[in-house]
């Protein structure tokens, strides 16, 4: 590993698709992001796509049979030597209208000129393309200290028509029990890196025991059985360019 001359960290591991389990801490958030991506791919998904940030391009697959190209950016190469094109996100190193498809997820808010970013997207995206975001709304601080920004579904329709896009869809995903359940996961695993006795056990119950299979999927039916998205985890957000 090593920095760029913008202070991020090259070849940092980013998520694959192999690290969606019920195994693994951030399937619970990661479940719901799934299924909104996939069901946004068959139904906007078209043409020549741009993944803004797109690390290892986790969920290319699911656009697999809906665009014809899958191109990926990002401000520093990825750690499976995805990235096609080295560039920031406020500043796209394409042509004005190069793309059918824009996708981005869980990248603006580690953006500083966030609206710069949104601005560069409509920019590069054809007349009548659309647009596919995932952004968070409730998770602690990452990738420090490039972690600016949360954003409401108000902010982010806000943000968007601001840029001129008009917006299809802002959805949750997922509702305040997967919210509460991941945000505990989290802060309960945060302890691990403490060496005490309560931190061992904690990890052997989840890890060794596998309780923490149980944990997730009981997490997400408690969710879709009693669904209630005054808090959430992340917003997918569908913008149209006129």
């Amino acid at each position: 590993m090593h920095q760029s001359n913008n202070g991020r960290e090259i070849g940092i591991r980013r998520l694959t698709y192999s690290d969606i389990s019920s195994k693994d801490q951030y399937f619970i958030a990661t479940y719901f992001i799934k299924a909104d991506i996939k069901d946004a791919a068959t139904e906007y998904g078209h043409g020549k796509l741009l993944d803004i940030g797109c690390g290892n391009k986790p969920y290319e697959l699911l656009f697999k049979n809906f665009v014809s190209d899958y191109i990926g950016c990002d401000i520093v190469q990825s750690s499976e030597n995805l990235v096609d094109s080295i560039c920031p996100a406020n500043e796209l190193s394409f042509n004005d209208s190069s793309f059918d498809t824009i996708f981005s997820t869980q990248v603006l808010e580690h953006v500083a000129d966030s609206k710069g970013m949104i601005r560069e997207s409509f920019r590069v995206l054809k007349g009548g393309g659309y647009a596919i975001f995932t952004i968070p709304f409730s998770w602690e601080l990452h990738e420090e200290p490039y972690d600016f920004f949360r954003f409401s579904k108000y902010g982010i329709k806000a943000l968007f028509e601001e840029q001129g896009y008009e917006i299809i869809k802002i959805k949750s995903n997922g509702g305040k029990w997967a919210a509460a359940f991941q945000l505990w996961l989290n802060v309960l695993f945060s302890t691990r890196k403490y060496k005490t006795a309560r931190s061992r056990i904690i990890k052997w119950i989840f890890i060794r025991l596998r309780f923490i299979v149980l944990y997730n999927k009981f997490a997400v039916w408690l969710d879709k059985r009693y669904f209630d998205d005054i808090l959430t985890l992340n917003y997918i957000v569908i913008a149209k360019k006129n």
